[in-house]
């Protein structure tokens, strides 16, 4: 069975020119069109007209019980091909239902896309419990808030890069209504800085934001965290408890905090006899079958005994908390010493004179790399090339950013050695998180050019 609309119909028509002999049957979204002959072709309104009879079902399975090849997101190479299985599919429904709390009430706001393991994961455990569906043909934050309010969203996931457009859009609003009807909010694909956390427990006050953790080849999410829970009469009181303690929970030294495991989640850390950070691990029905271009003869997970690399560093504290310190493959070698990104990042995202950050790695004779922090300020905040420290209320420089990391107790060697003021869009994957790569492709590009014409 196909199923399209007109947004396809130039690859429909190639499809047409070759012989699939599974493919026997053909949804249109649409109006038919006289140019489809070829299969039988039903429309929505045909399929409400004529409900089919339940017949004795006749399952056919893919090889391994594969149910789809979803692709991750891209964010440090070229986005790879994700086999998995029903299992992992279902495990993750239930995961989702046990701790977000889904059901049958909620209306749930599709914001991200369905090839996206985040949003495909998120849809399934909607069916699942027969929950109300709304669908946008693409993401825009001005459409995401006027659904919310037209058609009383109860739920919806996020990335933070969403959840800024989000906020952005309400702050200007004369009225919102939306704030009374979302209970639950999904974070994924990057942590949320705590202003971000601290506007939505303001514009959906009655909302219960959790954070997640995980990845396409584990079937989307390994550990929950919740950021904030509404209290009935006390919801000022929870902000300033966590404004004070929250945020030092979640970011620390060694790294950031993104819960505890799921309750099908086996996690473990891979380190060596000097420490108790290393590389994060998990096993279990979660994982991927294996990668789309893999061969059969040596399947990932067969009995789910294997061990899955995450390609992550972090470490598990007493509570079994989870803290994720960053990427292997995006770690910077600085002076002999390894820097990871996302530790750095977490610090400065917290200065409030900052709204986001990149920290790349940079060639450097004397380093091998140098640490580089790509920022964008916040409304009203301004930046100076004076090197002495400022003492005006809304100036940043890189005197006072330096000291601003040394008072947050980064490591002298982790402090950015440059800084650059970034005055567009940071590029975004299709799943709206940041496109490292590119930012330090452009970087290097412009510390070239400024070379060049010196």
């Amino acid at each position: 069975m196909l199923v399209t609309d007109e947004s396809s119909y130039a690859r429909y028509s190639k499809l047409q020119q070759n012989d699939v002999p599974s493919l026997k049957w053909h949804i249109l979204l649409d109006s038919p069109s006289s140019d489809f002959t070829k299969w039988n072709v039903l429309t929505a309104e045909m399929l409400k007209r004529h409900p089919v009879k339940l017949l004795p079902f006749d399952y056919s399975w893919a090889p391994e019980g594969a149910v789809i090849i979803c692709f991750t997101s891209g964010t440090t190479g070229k986005p790879k091909g994700v086999t998995l299985s029903h299992g992992a599919l279902i495990i993750q429904s239930l995961a989702k239902i046990a701790i977000v709390g889904y059901n049958e009430d909620d209306v749930y706001l599709h914001t991200a896309p369905l090839f996206h393991i985040g949003g495909l994961s998120s849809a399934m455990t909607m069916l699942m419990v027969g929950g109300c569906h709304v669908l946008m043909p693409k993401f825009d934050a001005e459409s995401a808030v006027d659904a919310i309010e037209q058609y009383a969203v109860t739920s919806f996931i996020t990335v933070p890069a969403i959840m800024a457009s989000l906020i952005s859009i309400i702050r200007h609003k004369e009225t919102w209504q939306g704030g009374d009807t979302v209970k639950k909010i999904l974070n994924g694909g990057g942590s949320l800085s705590h202003e971000l956390i601290k506007d939505t427990s303001i514009f959906f006050h009655k909302a219960k934001l959790i954070s997640a953790y995980g990845m396409t080849e584990t079937c989307s999410s390994l550990t929950f965290l919740t950021l904030y829970e509404p209290m009935h009469e006390t919801t000022s009181q929870s902000l300033q408890a966590f404004g004070v303690a929250g945020s030092k929970l979640i970011h620390q030294q060694q790294g950031v905090c993104v819960g505890k495991a799921a309750p099908h989640i086996e996690l473990k850390i891979s380190a060596d006899a000097s420490g108790h950070i290393g590389r994060i691990l998990t096993r279990g029905p979660h994982i991927m079958l294996r990668y789309w271009d893999q061969t059969l003869t040596n399947p990932l997970n067969p009995n789910n005994e294997a061990w899955l690399d995450t390609g992550d560093i972090g470490s598990i504290d007493h509570y079994g908390n989870l803290w994720l310190l960053g990427r292997t493959n995006g770690r910077i070698k600085s002076g002999g010493e390894n820097i990871y990104p996302e530790e750095v990042e977490a610090i400065l995202q917290q200065h409030p004179g900052i709204a986001s950050v990149v920290v790349v790695g940079i060639p450097d004779a004397h380093l091998t790399e140098m640490v580089a922090a790509c920022i964008q300020l916040r409304e009203n905040w301004q930046w100076s090339e004076q090197l002495s420290a400022s003492n005006e209320e809304f100036l940043l420089s890189r005197k006072n950013l330096y000291q601003y990391c040394l008072e947050n107790h980064l490591s002298r060697f982790k402090i950015p050695k440059t800084f650059i003021v970034w005055r567009k869009p940071f590029q975004l994957t299709t799943t709206g998180k940041i496109r490292r790569d590119q930012v330090r492709k452009e970087v290097m590009s412009q510390l070239q050019s400024l070379h060049s014409n010196l």
